[in-house]
């Protein structure tokens, strides 16, 4: 991960490949942000004429990049990024612009080896927005480029990779000393890098990644950072009766797991139990799914990647709060040993559920686990899952649903979702679905009304949750995996969301004021 520091040198003095400044909309063009007016000086006070020259109109997340004048600056080359609007409160910016802006011009920066951030900082928030921001951005996932030919020579001989992210990130009007800016940046760093290896997870290949590796994995970091895992194996399952996983798994050459990891914080007086959907590769089973819908099923496993990731964040912040991961890892193919459409399954606790679709295979193997995750009377549970296709359509690819058996907790997840940075939308649970649920031969059927479809698989879930037990569920199946272009901080392929909703759900549960 790029490096991060603080410096009080002002963007004209800084000597590093460019520097970042931001530009809003003005009522008559863009106007370089408040915050270090050295570089809009070293161009004679006319930077904001030149941008617009080149077209830029300060639109967030809009990037242009300016060659440094003869004199006034070390660095030499200056990257203009949009802000938006100009606030009420002009040094006011929104700490998700400013994370965006941080974010693409950390994008558009890559392969170079340092540059300042010149960006808004008036108040801790605001540094802590560049920060993450600017670090979420200098991403790049560069495991299977140019391993027999070594990556780009001619770049190299350049001293410069442009799919290798931006170095160092410098965030000038940081303070050094200053011990609130100084806890800022480290948890940017730790959030980044948390958000990081979900990212790695889920653009990993599948040929690469199963419950198998998944699991090496977490054990890899459990040891690292402290951290305690149990891992149920196929034979530890059976036993147990979890139905779900090994109904779901049962048609891979790769068994499935099922793996506890856990952080216990100092003085901790409340846990909260996450529960992920990690399925390594997800080909509908028999239920196959058509053409055009395979190539980025690897991102199955983002709910577990998040979770997984999430813990060992609340481990390297030392929050003092519980933290318990539950990821259900599978792997959905089709084969002469797979569960069959109108197969019935008896799940973990007990319950039946006939299959009526093989690609409903999330929710089946999240009910297992979030019944075992009910065991521990955690104060509250929250599964995250790339779970169903109608969520995306009903809020698009940018925005995850949220839905619980407590308005209030819902409301508290959504709220921590906009505080995190990530957009959310509360969903409702309507009670007449459930009729739909209704099977001939089992407990419950795994899909019922086509309309709906997304709220269906919460209320499914739901079942599985102890009566009160506070529960919600995290729909991320549009925003986990970028397929278009990146923007702001967020990449092309696995993105990592929901990491950073559920850090900071762990902190407030530390801080007692949402459990």
């Amino acid at each position: 991960m790029s490096a991060l520091t603080l410096s009080t040198s002002s963007g004209a003095t800084l000597r590093a490949d460019a520097v970042v400044v931001g530009v809003a909309k003005g009522a008559e063009g863009p106007v370089v942000a408040s915050g270090d007016d050295s570089v809009d000086k070293a161009f004679g006070g006319g930077l904001a004429a030149i941008l617009e020259t080149l077209g830029a109109g300060g639109t967030e997340g809009e990037v242009t990049k300016v060659p440094a004048p003869g004199s006034g600056l070390k660095a030499p080359l200056v990257v203009a990024v949009g802000l938006g609007e100009i606030p009420e409160k002009k040094s006011s910016y929104d700490p998700e612009a400013l994370r965006r802006a941080a974010g693409a011009a950390a994008r558009a920066l890559g392969g170079k080896k340092s540059a300042g951030f010149a960006l808004p900082v008036d108040d801790v928030e605001s540094l802590a927005a560049v920060a993450e921001g600017a670090l979420l951005g200098a991403y790049a996932f560069t495991t299977y480029r140019g391993r027999e030919a070594g990556g780009d020579a001619k770049a190299k001989k350049k001293g410069e990779d442009k799919r290798a992210p931006l170095g160092e990130v410098v965030l000038l009007g940081g303070k050094p000393r200053d011990k609130a800016h100084k806890e800022a940046v480290a948890r940017a760093e730790v959030l980044a890098a948390e958000v990081h290896r979900a990212r790695d997870l889920i653009n990993m290949p599948s040929n690469d990644l199963n419950p198998l590796t998944f699991t090496a994995q977490v054990q890899a970091a459990a040891k690292e950072h402290g951290l305690k895992v149990e891992v149920l194996d196929e034979k530890a399952l059976a036993k147990g009766g979890y139905g779900g996983i090994l109904g779901v798994g049962q048609g891979s050459e790769v068994p499935p797991r099922l793996v506890r990891v856990s952080y216990s914080g100092a003085r901790a007086k409340k846990t909260v139990a996450l529960v992920g959907k990690g399925i390594t590769y997800d080909s509908g089973g028999i239920s196959l799914k058509p053409a055009g819908s395979n190539e980025t099923m690897k991102c199955d496993m983002s709910g577990a990647a998040a979770v997984f990731a999430t813990v060992v964040a609340a481990a390297r912040l030392g929050l003092k709060v519980n933290v318990t991961g539950w990821l259900a890892l599978a792997e959905n193919m089709p084969s002469g040993s797979a569960t069959r459409p109108g197969d019935v399954l008896s799940m973990y606790g007990g319950k039946t559920v006939e299959v009526l679709n093989t690609d409903a295979e999330g929710r089946l193997v999240l009910a297992d686990a979030l019944t075992r995750a009910c065991e521990e009377s955690p104060d509250a549970v929250v599964d995250v899952a790339t779970l169903t296709g109608a969520m995306m359509v009903a809020l698009g690819s940018r925005t995850f649903g949220i839905m619980a058996n407590d308005e209030a907790f819902r409301g508290n997840v959504h709220d921590i979702a906009g505080d995190a940075g990530e957009d959310a939308w509360p969903m409702p649970a309507p009670q007449h679905l459930r009729k739909s649920m209704e099977s001939p031969v089992a407990d419950l059927a795994n899909v019922g009304d086509r309309m709906g479809g997304g709220l269906f698989a919460g209320l499914f879930l739901e079942e599985f949750v102890t009566d009160g037990t506070k529960w919600a569920h995290l729909d991320i199946a549009g925003p986990a995996f970028n397929d278009g272009a990146p923007h702001g901080y967020t990449p092309k392929g696995g993105t990592g969301v929901a990491v950073r909703t559920l850090v900071r759900l762990a902190e407030r549960a530390a801080a007692g004021d949402v459990l």
